[in-house]
């Protein structure tokens, strides 16, 4: 049981940062009114997006697209489905 606190802690303390963070850069883009800076950070987002897809192969950008497509379709397993399937061996 210590060796999974040893491994968990640094996570969760990683996950509060990120959270964190998160909340003080809202609080700051709810205060802003300037239009110029908005555009900036949305199109930080949108290349930060954009460089991900590009850096994925063909065949795992196929993937994607087709586990979408099929999603689309109904043809998928829900998460509570999953993890009941696997929360037996935890």
């Amino acid at each position: 049981m210590n060796e999974i606190n040893n491994y968990l802690c640094p996570i969760i303390i990683e996950i509060m940062s990120v959270e964190t963070t998160k909340l003080e850069l809202m609080h700051l883009l709810l205060q802003t009114q300037k239009e110029n800076l908005l555009a900036k950070i949305k199109k930080v987002f949108e290349d930060d997006h954009e460089e991900w897809w590009s850096e994925m192969s063909k065949e795992e950008q196929q993937e994607i697209k087709t586990g979408l497509t099929q999603a689309d379709k109904g043809n998928y397993t829900a998460s509570e489905t999953v993890i009941e399937r696997f929360d037996k061996w935890h």
